[in-house]
């Protein structure tokens, strides 16, 4: 592994803090400090590359110059974009428009150099088939606690897949940071090898 730059990745998910700790990226965290809009208008890839974007330019100019900064953004999209839910309702509302369904997760990535004017801006999607649920399944698996914070409420490293069927397509996207990408982005613009 080459890495000289400092790596800063712009998020407090501890799902992306996972992956890139399991391919053993040295990197320190700093939270991004945006307002989160979601525009009706855009279409999902455009949300989820500007919201990466703004999340990587705003720790961009907090940091020391050259430090390399990671930004992701994720959404879970079925006839319009799914968030995270508010409470019980909202998570029993969107478990119930994905279930015995096709949908697609998005996610922007933002990868900036400091005090340069370098950066890629990107996305992955994934397609993916939720099973279906009875209702019973759908309140047990919001007591599980795991759908809170998740775009779209679920989780599938955790008990969500259980509920999912198949995807068609990157895995890691789906748990929030497409890592392959992330490594062909670091290796052919910033000159950063992992492996």
């Amino acid at each position: 592994m080459v890495v000289l730059n400092k790596i800063i990745l712009a998020s407090s998910s501890p799902r992306r803090r996972e992956i890139l700790k399991n391919i053993g990226l040295k990197f320190d965290i700093v939270k991004a400090d945006i307002e989160e809009k979601v525009r009706t208008d855009e279409k999902p890839e455009q949300i989820v590359m500007a919201l990466a974007f703004e999340k990587a330019i705003n720790i961009a100019n907090k940091v020391e110059k050259d430090s390399i900064i990671i930004a992701a953004d994720t959404i879970v999209y079925k006839d319009r974009v799914l968030g995270k839910p508010k409470n019980f309702e909202e998570a029993y509302e969107m478990l119930k428009l994905l279930e015995d369904d096709i949908h697609y997760v998005y996610t922007g990535i933002a990868v900036v150099k400091a005090g340069s004017h370098k950066k890629v801006v990107d996305f992955e999607k994934t397609k993916v088939k939720i099973k279906k649920l009875t209702d019973e399944k759908i309140k047990r698996y919001i007591e599980t606690g795991e759908v809170w914070d998740k775009a779209g409420a679920y989780a599938i490293q955790g008990f969500g897949s259980l509920i999912v069927e198949w995807i068609e397509g990157d895995y890691f996207n789906v748990v929030g940071l497409p890592i392959s990408k992330l490594d062909k982005i670091l290796h052919e613009h910033f000159n950063i090898s992992i492996l």
